[in-house]
């Protein structure tokens, strides 16, 4: 993702739905974590999962390969480092927590991602991943922001497992949506990153909240999550 799209993404996850509710996703799982510790957060943009990480009392560091998204994560008073995900400047066993969101489909090596996530994790720590899924949804919108890949949960559970991480659970999000994103994805000509009307907003804010109270996580969906952990 080059410095525009990153600033325009900044510029837009204090109130878009879809960023929103992935940091309330991620706030969920740090709680179930229970105690926190050092974490890094993997291709952080401009930091808006790194914030949530410092507010639930994590000795979070932001690290992305972009220098505009370490220069706006340094600005907004983060710990921010220019880093490649295929090898980050950290020591082996260093970390209790690494979040990778939206980083793996921007890789081609996107095992020797998960391997440097095993590496840097102490035993016992934890990865939380979040990636797009299913090829049948690629569009413009993938070519526009560097994706090279869509996942399965098959071939995301592999590549996580290969490194050596003990897969816990994953699960699908953005399942009442899918169909229209899929329609509006046939019909995309570049990236989604735009803001939308605060009617909109609410409504699709409506939405992906409602799903937090239905059995559909096994559903397809928009997106993967998945956490995993490294073994004693």
């Amino acid at each position: 993702m080059d410095g525009s799209e990153i600033r325009r993404l900044t510029a837009l996850e204090g109130t878009h739905w879809w960023y929103r509710e992935r940091r309330a996703i991620l706030r969920r799982e740090l709680r179930r974590l229970g105690r926190a510790g050092r974490a890094l957060d993997l291709g952080a943009a401009g930091g808006g999962n790194t914030r949530v990480l410092v507010e639930e009392g994590w000795d979070a560091a932001a690290t992305d390969f972009c220098e505009t998204a370490v220069e706006v994560a340094r600005e907004r008073g983060l710990n921010a480092v220019r880093a490649d995900a295929r090898a980050l400047p950290f020591e082996a066993d260093s970390v209790d927590l690494v979040t990778a969101f939206d980083v793996l489909e921007h890789i081609e090596e996107d095992d020797l991602v998960t391997a440097e996530i095993a590496r840097v994790l102490s035993p016992g720590g934890h990865a939380l991943i979040a990636v797009p899924c299913d090829m049948a949804l690629w569009s413009a919108h993938d070519d526009a922001v560097g994706h090279v890949r869509r996942y399965e949960r098959e071939s995301l559970t592999v590549v996580v497992e290969k490194a050596g991480l003990e897969v816990e659970r994953v699960w699908s999000w953005n399942v009442l949506l899918r169909p229209v994103v899929a329609l509006h994805r046939r019909r995309s000509r570049g990236s989604d990153l735009r803001r939308t009307s605060p009617l909109v907003n609410t409504a699709l804010t409506a939405i992906i909240r409602t799903e937090r109270h239905l059995p559909v996580t096994s559903l397809k969906g928009v997106t993967l999550f998945l956490r995993a952990r490294l073994p004693h």
